[in-house]
């Protein structure tokens, strides 16, 4: 898992700076605490997520992923709760979603941990979308409804998270949409990894 109560979290393995692709490697040891790296030193590691480069920029990924993630994990773990989601599900929307950047924008518009557009973020009461509970707290339940519209289909519902419900309702089918295509896929390998490590824990 990401990070989870009552267990401690190491972060470990960082490299003062990094290349644009940085992966993101982890495990759980024996005393169930998770280790992130971008520079996976032995087999334990099992990689979490894989960042493509991105041209003409140099930023450590990894560093600023491991940095915000601990910031925000009870209030996942309260939004999970609440809205019957798993919470390595909302980590892996957020991971993927935002980097666990608080403030993050999208060219469309859509905002914060969660990117939720406003309209939705009405719609499930959250008042300001920067504030990560808020945020986090209207975008498990927006989640936990697409879940239940598409009969616990979790592509359709990442699908519709990403490409809005219209789309995947007129294709019946995840949309021919190259961003939501690449999207469903990369949240889903963010999850399985995040599930086994909870398993191991």
């Amino acid at each position: 898992m990401w990070i989870a109560r009552p267990c401690c979290v190491a972060l470990v393995g960082l490299l003062a700076t990094c290349s644009a692709h940085a992966d993101i490697y982890a495990f759980v040891d024996a005393n169930a605490v998770i280790h992130f790296s971008n520079v996976p030193t032995d087999s334990h590691y099992t990689l979490v997520l894989r960042s493509p480069p991105q041209s003409g920029k140099r930023e450590n990924v990894t560093e600023a992923l491991l940095r915000r993630a601990q910031r925000y994990d009870e209030f996942i773990e309260d939004a999970a709760r609440a809205a019957a989601v798993d919470s390595q599900l909302l980590r892996a929307v957020i991971v993927v979603e935002s980097g666990f950047d608080e403030r993050a924008v999208s060219p469309r518009g859509a905002r914060g941990l969660m990117q939720l557009m406003p309209r939705t973020a009405r719609r499930y009461g959250a008042r300001d979308l920067f504030n990560p509970s808020d945020n986090i707290r209207a975008g498990a339940r927006y989640l936990r409804d697409l879940l239940d519209r598409y009969d616990r289909d979790l592509e359709l519902a990442l699908a519709a998270y990403n490409a809005g419900e219209e789309a995947v309702d007129r294709y019946r089918a995840v949309p021919p949409f190259d961003e939501t295509r690449a999207y469903v896929p990369r949240v889903i390998s963010v999850y399985t990894s995040l599930r086994r490590l909870s398993e191991q824990s």
